[in-house]
C-alpha cells in the first residue's frame, strides 16, 4: 500500500520535479501596472524568478537573502522578480510590504496565477517557488519552500549561472 502511495505522489508532483526546460515568453505585471516581457529581463544576465505571498512566512524570511543577491550581482548581469502570489483583495499588503522593506529587486503581481500555472503546468508549488533562468531561457535550478541555509544553496547557482559556459 506505501508503495503504491509513493508512486501515485511521484506521479502527482512529476510535472513539478521535471518541468519545462526552457521558460514560455511571459509577460509579467509590475505594481505599477506596466507589462513587461520576461526576455527583457534575460537580455542582460540570468533572472531569478520567485513566487512569494504577503501569507507565507518563509517567502518574507527568503526576501531578505533575494534582496542581497539583487544587490551584489545586478553588476554582473542576475536580476529578481519577485512574484506576488496575493489574491486581488491582498495587493495593497504588497505594495505596503515592498515599500516597507525597501526591496531592491522588481515585483510583479499575478494574483490569478496565470504566470505560475504557465511556469508549473497547473499545479500549485509550494511558496516560495524559485525558478532560476540562464540568459538562453533556460531553466536551471528550481527550489520549493524555505529553510534557513536555502540561500547558501542558492546563491551557489546563481554564481554559477553567471559563469562564462
Amino acid at each position: 500500500m506505501k508503495s503504491r502511495l509513493f508512486i501515485l505522489y511521484i506521479l502527482c508532483f512529476l510535472p513539478i520535479l521535471v518541468g519545462q526546460k526552457k521558460v514560455p515568453n511571459l509577460t509579467l505585471k509590475k505594481m505599477s501596472g506596466e507589462r513587461v516581457m520576461l526576455q527583457h529581463y534575460l537580455k542582460t544576465g540570468p533572472v531569478l524568478i520567485n513566487f512569494w505571498a504577503t501569507w507565507c512566512a518563509p517567502c518574507k524570511k527568503e526576501m531578505k537573502h533575494l534582496d542581497a543577491f539583487e544587490k551584489k550581482y545586478k553588476d554582473k548581469g542576475f536580476s529578481v522578480l519577485a512574484v506576488s502570489n496575493d489574491s486581488q483583495k491582498s495587493l495593497s499588503k504588497v505594495r505596503s510590504y515592498i515599500r516597507a522593506n525597501k526591496f531592491s529587486f522588481q515585483v510583479f503581481l499575478d494574483p490569478n496565477n496565470q504566470v505560475l500555472k504557465k511556469l508549473f503546468s497547473n499545479a500549485m508549488p509550494v511558496l516560495p517557488a524559485n525558478i532560476l533562468v540562464g540568459q538562453d531561457g533556460t531553466v536551471l535550478w528550481r527550489h520549493f519552500g524555505y529553510i534557513p541555509g536555502d540561500e547558501k544553496k542558492m546563491e551557489a547557482e546563481i554564481i554559477a549561472a553567471l559563469q562564462p559556459e
